[in-house]
């Protein structure tokens, strides 16, 4: 059999698979997650060489680069780099780069394709991966030629992680894979037709301190867009010096210190009672890197109508989509937020914030007492995520799935230090979690990484344990197992006069299935076993499996029925 040439075979020239990996490290890579195939195979051949130098995490399915890329990408700061051959694998990567558009991932995913010659004749694993991937990426472009790779790995980076970031698509031809050209690297500081950060107004800032300075009952809703920015110190500032109480998205999640004194809580559907009912009290609402989402937002036709608002952030066309503002403030939240306070004068809003309490007081009474300490009857969801969470010291990357587990674990989760939170926000993907997670690691090693699922979810990407037994991934992985589609299910009982249609879940031995996987395990039924269950697997070195069977018939509460007004909020004491 013939050998095959290296990658490495002519001192003036080298292949595009060597311009690929060489321009990956370049931009500061150190890991990819893929999975190798027909059209992708020079690549990987060449990878072999500069395996000291880029670490590759076989996944076992190419949803789950992505989604690691995902995980990897939130915790580090950095661009995560998923590597997956053409056709079947270019479109199971749909799910997750779609995910990472609508949550601002920075994250760049390289496809195989076919050469370039056979383009257009429906050639074994061709698929059209640009026209796929325009509609859900911030740039899809396909690499036909060696001498092109630098540049557009180059722009690539660029346009993935500034301004507002998002998934970057490169598809790339086979041909362009084995020819030879030359290499030289420059990386993409400028590109004529993208403007990453549009222009601040001065008259915006100071209008926008003008409107909070006069306040009486300011409320800051914090997004995601502080994160990316890095501003999490000015935000601090901003809100001290105004005295301006404060809300995080979902996204926006580990922003602030879970205990901030300005911290009022988290919004939306199933937010905290406070900053909600709030909304539709305060006299300026300033919004800071988030997109007034439906699940935000609830009826825009009641939605802080009472309020002027000021929005923050770094993506023109949020301004007024859903929200009408007073002053749009354009700009990199770590500028525009140093900007603006630096113009505020200092001041006092103790009455306004003190209001806040009479609504804590209730819901803990209500809703958090009942859920993280109810003392008989089943194990609830939110009162292990609590046990868990106070067992890790507070300190711990949460990353979750999607349905009842997620929204349990971000209610009852805190946080201690920033980029803590990985979860599907805007696509709510199913399967999200347990690939995230591995990525997550892989983002921040020295860190413990906690994983929040459903038995629904679990099963959507499960088969990524193998990744898990390969790589030798350390994730603590939490099983709230209900045995139902548990948020569905919650929808089914509250609206649907409790026709539980195809909710119900009959599931496999997960213990005996990660043991399989040589992953540690313990299931846990009995209240009493808890605590010295999440004690083991913490301590444990390596990964580790804790099922727990929790309540069926769980409910989250507080809940907004979707499109009612935000102050219209379900507490469960009926």
């Amino acid at each position: 059999m013939k050998k095959t040439k290296s990658c490495k075979m002519d001192k003036k020239k080298i292949s595009g698979s060597e311009i690929l990996i060489r321009s990956l490290l370049e931009e500061g890579v150190d890991t990819v997650f893929g999975y190798p195939g027909g059209a992708i195979i020079p690549v990987f051949d060449c990878l072999y060489d500069f395996r000291d130098r880029l670490k590759h995490i076989l996944v076992r399915h190419e949803q789950g680069a992505t989604h690691a890329a995902q995980g990897y990408a939130r915790v580090s700061g950095k661009v995560g780099v998923a590597l997956v051959t053409s056709g079947p694998a270019a479109t199971n990567a749909i799910t997750g780069i779609a995910d990472a558009m609508i949550d601002s991932t920075p994250m760049v995913v390289i496809t195989g394709q076919v050469s370039a010659s056979l383009l257009g004749t429906d050639a074994f694993q061709e698929t059209d991966v640009v026209g796929i991937t325009q509609p859900i990426t911030k740039w899809a472009y396909q690499i036909r030629r060696a001498e092109d790779i630098a540049w557009a790995v180059a722009r690539a980076f660029y346009i993935a992680s500034t301004g507002r970031p998002g998934p970057v698509v490169l598809d790339f031809a086979k041909n362009a894979q084995t020819a030879f050209a030359e290499y030289e690297y420059k990386k993409t500081e400028h590109i004529r037709s993208y403007l990453p950060t549009p222009d601040t107004s001065v008259q915006c800032l100071v209008e926008a301190a003008r409107l909070i300075n006069e306040a009486k009952k300011p409320l800051a809703l914090v997004g995601q867009g502080v994160i990316l920015s890095n501003a999490e110190a000015e935000l601090k500032a901003f809100l001290d010096k105004g005295d301006i109480p404060a809300a995080w998205t979902i996204l926006g999640l580990s922003s602030m210190p879970s205990d901030y004194r300005l911290n009022k809580g988290m919004l939306g559907m199933h937010g905290n009672v406070g900053p909600n009912m709030k909304t539709n009290e305060c006299d300026v609402l300033i919004a800071i890197g988030m997109r007034f989402d439906d699940r935000v937002t609830g009826d825009l036709n009641t939605y802080a109508k009472q309020a002027k608002v000021i929005h923050f952030d770094i993506d023109p066309s949020e301004i007024d989509k859903n929200v009408k503002t007073t002053v749009a403030v354009l700009g990199d939240a770590k500028y525009t937020l140093e900007e603006v306070t630096r113009r505020m004068k200092q001041n006092n809003h103790t009455d306004w914030i003190d209001s806040f309490s009479e609504h804590e007081k209730q819901e803990k009474e209500i809703v958090i007492d009942r859920e993280i300490a109810p003392g008989a009857g089943p194990i609830k969801m939110g009162e292990v995520v609590n046990l868990v969470s106070e067992a890790a010291g507070h300190d711990a990357v949460l990353v979750t799935d999607v349905g009842q587990n997620q929204m349990m674990s971000i209610r009852y989760f805190k946080f201690k230090r920033t980029r803590s939170i990985v979860t599907s926000g805007g696509l709510g993907t199913m399967g999200f979690g347990l690939p995230a997670a591995i990525g997550a690691k892989f983002g921040a090693p020295d860190r413990t990484v906690c994983l929040f699922c459903g038995d629904g979810g679990l099963q959507m990407t499960i088969q990524e344990l193998g990744t898990i037994m390969q790589s030798d991934v350390d994730v603590k992985i939490i099983l709230l197992n209900n045995q139902y589609l548990g948020m569905v299910r919650q929808w089914q009982e509250l609206f649907f006069d409790e026709r539980y249609s195809e909710t119900t879940m009959k599931n496999p031995d997960f213990i005996t299935i990660a043991k399989a996987y040589g992953i540690a395990g313990k299931k846990v039924s009995d209240r009493s076993e808890l605590a010295a269950a999440v004690k083991e697997m913490l301590e444990h070195k390596g990964a580790y499996l804790l099922e727990v069977e929790v309540e069926q018939f769980g409910l989250v509460y507080p809940m907004i029925p979707a499109g009612t007004s935000v102050t219209n909020i379900l507490l469960g004491d009926k």
